[in-house]
């Protein structure tokens, strides 16, 4: 499944990286531990986190992920912002908790076992 069919199902709002939601989605991570998604997400993964830096940005590139999707209203912060603009990385945006949103991705098929 490709990240802007993802958007669309779920109604998630994309701050930056519009010109790259074609991407293949192989699968999810959920963390908030930077060193974890370090460790363990590969490419192509979707990472839901509630952090918001540049930190974060540096991690989606540098590990060839999907899309970070930030949850319960967050928006990146000023830097991480910039950042994800220049390398043109999506970054998508709910209302809906980081509970809630991994809840509906499964529901969707990200994270079924095949």
């Amino acid at each position: 499944m490709q990240v802007k069919e993802i958007v669309h199902s779920l109604g998630l709002q994309v701050f930056s990286g519009e010109e790259n939601l074609e991407k293949e989605v192989t699968g999810g991570i959920i963390s908030d531990i930077l060193s974890d998604v370090m460790a363990q997400a590969s490419k192509g993964r979707l990472w839901v986190t509630n952090q918001t830096h540049e930190n974060v940005v540096a991690i989606v590139f540098f590990k060839s992920l999907a899309a970070v999707i930030l949850p319960g209203g967050l928006q990146p912060d000023e830097e991480a912002a910039t950042k994800a603009r220049e390398k043109k990385l999506p970054v998508l945006l709910t209302n809906l908790s980081a509970f809630e949103i991994v809840g509906k991705l499964y529901e969707i098929g990200i994270g079924k076992s095949d």
